[in-house]
């Protein structure tokens, strides 16, 4: 029986993933690779909507690669694959483009929350058309299921929408895909601000934990994490915010309940479990560091890994939009 086709991306718009981006996405995503036909990608195309230094954008693609596959992707069993290098993710998603209506895709929430961030007047179209990219990224590979979060449900509405409406006025051509909930992961907040989530543009340096933090700063980071005037390590979100997500993030990466956690530190005071919290995150990310550093040293190899991804996703993208030219009527190319 075929293994179900999964499709997801990343975008390379920061130096490093940080511990939010593992523990929610790139950690299951390893996971996916045992049971899916995994498709994942580094969506540069994404990345330019907002403005991006040309230096920046390439260094970043191959950071994020490289920790892709330094958190355990296997290319042998996903197709890993930088965006741009599928040149029909673009084609489609003009073609999706002209079958979306402008109110549609002005209710998409997350042009609304970033328009207002950057100003109505500096967002660009392609920030505006950016749910319909991701919904030719899906459509393009035919996936069954794409991993969701709160926050993109919408964007895969809208992509079963415009895969039905293709379908109904030219014939059966998308894979209608279904949303595959990732496992249940705490939010994980912001070591400064632990009631907001942890996130790269809004975050300060202080508070969020990069995968390739060195240990010392790492350590630092989580010893200055902000608690509270008590001393007692307990579970409590309303009163103890910081030490609450210490404890989710403790919990995370050595697989034991909080309350065991709870149990454990009893009358230890923060000092120990916070040293504890950090011995945690660096015996995780120190390897994929290391792993990170020595794709990044290789560039030919690094480059060899990512080619074998798109040459694979090249294969489904092609034959997906060879069916798609043809049923909106385009002229086959010449010599083709």
């Amino acid at each position: 029986m075929a293994r179900p086709r999964v499709l997801s991306g990343i975008q390379p718009t920061a130096d490093s993933f940080h511990l939010g981006n593992y523990l929610g996405a790139v950690r299951q995503w390893v996971t996916m690779q045992e049971t899916h036909d995994a498709f994942y990608c580094v969506v540069d195309l994404h990345a330019i909507t907002v403005p991006t230094e040309p230096a920046d954008l390439r260094r970043r693609t191959r950071v994020a690669a490289a920790q892709l596959f330094a958190t355990g992707l296997d290319p042998e069993r996903s197709t890993i694959f930088v965006q741009s290098h599928v040149r029909e993710h673009s084609e489609l998603s003009w073609v999706l483009n002209c079958q979306t209506g402008m109110g549609e895709a002005a209710r998409m929430t997350q042009f609304k929350d970033k328009s207002a961030k950057f100003g109505e007047s500096a967002a660009s179209v392609g920030l505006f058309t950016y749910p319909i990219l991701m919904a030719a990224d899906i459509l393009l590979y035919q996936a069954d299921q794409v991993p969701v979060g709160a926050d993109q449900k919408q964007h895969l509405e809208l992509t079963r929408d415009l895969a039905q409406r293709f379908n109904h006025r030219y014939g059966d051509t998308f894979t209608l895909p279904d949303p595959y909930i990732l496992k249940e992961v705490a939010k994980i907040t912001d070591l400064q601000e632990p009631t907001a989530k942890m996130s790269k543009s809004s975050s300060s340096p202080g508070g969020i934990i990069d995968l390739l933090e060195q240990p010392g700063p790492l350590r630092k980071k989580v010893m200055r994490a902000v608690t509270d005037t008590g001393s007692e390590v307990l579970f409590d979100e309303e009163n103890k915010p910081g030490i609450s997500n210490l404890l989710r993030i403790q919990s995370a990466l050595t697989a034991t309940s909080i309350p065991d956690l709870v149990a454990r530190y009893e009358g230890q005071g923060y000092g120990t479990f916070k040293k504890d919290v950090a011995e945690a995150i660096t015996e995780t990310f120190t390897p994929i560091r290391e792993r990170t550093e020595k794709l990044l040293a290789d560039e030919a190899e690094l480059d060899r890994l990512l080619a074998i991804g798109a040459a694979r996703a090249r294969a489904v993208a092609v034959d997906t939009m060879a069916t798609v030219r043809d049923r909106v009527g385009f002229l086959p190319a010449p010599g083709v």
